[in-house]
């Protein structure tokens, strides 16, 4: 094929860009690609008679019917089931906590326990921040 006509069947073929401006080489590749037929199955023909199809099949039709349980039973005696049973049982009725225990005596708590004293004492209100700067006028 010489360029004038890989040109024509690349435009013909719906070569994205300007084939014009394309080597031969790319031409010729892209013609290749796109004129093989798609949906032709390649490789060994199926035989739906081996063991392997019928198992395929039969795996097929319970994922269909919803019965297809994967990966291991769960074995409801186990330490493991039975401790995952009891924290759902405590996060249902509420009495599960999450994250640590607060320590009463650490440094922060006691800071916050001194500013909610302040606020009972200024009737509920702490005052938050830097306190304002009182400025003196200068006649």
């Amino acid at each position: 094929m010489n360029r004038q006509e890989l040109v024509a069947k690349a435009k013909e073929m719906g070569f994205e860009g300007n084939p014009n401006k394309e080597k031969s080489v790319v031409l010729e590749a892209f013609i290749a690609t796109a004129s093989k037929p798609k949906g032709i199955k390649t490789g060994r023909k199926i035989d739906p008679t081996s063991a392997r199809q019928k198992r395929l099949k039969e795996l097929e039709a319970k994922r269909a019917a919803g019965e297809l349980q994967r990966g291991r039973p769960i074995d409801k005696t186990s330490a493991r089931q039975k401790r995952i049973a009891e924290l759902e049982a405590k996060r249902e009725a509420g009495e599960l906590k999450r994250g640590r225990n607060v320590n009463p005596n650490s440094k922060r708590q006691l800071r916050l326990k001194e500013l909610e004293a302040k606020a009972k004492a200024n009737g509920g209100v702490v005052p938050k921040g830097r306190p304002k700067m009182i400025v003196e006028e200068k006649a």
